[in-house]
């Protein structure tokens, strides 16, 4: 059970009930981690703004990618469980190739620098080496990418770590950090 409270749509304050009135429109349900989040309505604005901003950057694939690496280095099994689900249903990612993301890896070339260096930001909170940076860029992505990508090791580390702090209910399929292989 949550240790923060998670509000039904109806009962979240005033404020949030826009935002979640539209992530229910969009997703035809409204998940733990925004109701969670809608405790503060500010923290959902704040959180919501930066998802849809981020969502205009790289890919699906790859924002998927990177948030699979990110959850399990933080091991936050809400976010592997959410993003597993995303990514098999919206981003058409097969199982094979999320186990490989789960370990910072990926069977494409350019997509393995991205999840290898959002890894690698994750697990060194941000101190990456000068190869580091270099390897994504050999790999295609400018400066703004790189910016992008270290934005996405951001959001997705707010999730993990309030997932985490809350001990949030799974509401996917659930799929465990520790089942990486």
């Amino acid at each position: 059970m949550s240790r923060i409270s998670i509000p039904a749509k109806d009962e979240a304050p005033d404020a949030a009930r826009p935002i979640l009135d539209g992530i229910q429109k969009a997703l035809g349900f409204v998940p733990n981690i925004f109701r969670l989040v809608a405790n503060s309505p500010a923290a959902l604005t704040a959180f919501t703004g930066f998802q849809g901003a981020l969502s205009k950057t790289l890919d699906v694939k790859t924002r998927e990618r990177i948030a699979l690496a990110v959850a399990q280095v933080n091991g936050c099994d809400y976010c592997l469980s959410a993003h597993t689900y995303l990514g098999l249903n919206l981003a058409k990612i097969s199982p094979e190739e999320i186990a490989l993301n789960r370990k910072g890896a990926s069977a494409d070339a350019k997509a393995s620098a991205a999840v290898s260096f959002a890894a690698k930001i994750a697990e060194a909170r941000g101190h990456v080496a000068d190869t580091d940076i270099a390897a994504v860029r050999a790999a295609g992505f400018s400066d703004a990418q790189i910016v992008e990508i270290v934005a996405l090791v951001a959001e997705n580390t707010f999730t993990n770590y309030l997932n985490e702090v809350a001990k949030t209910d799974i509401d996917f399929p659930a799929v465990p950090a520790a089942d990486a292989a």
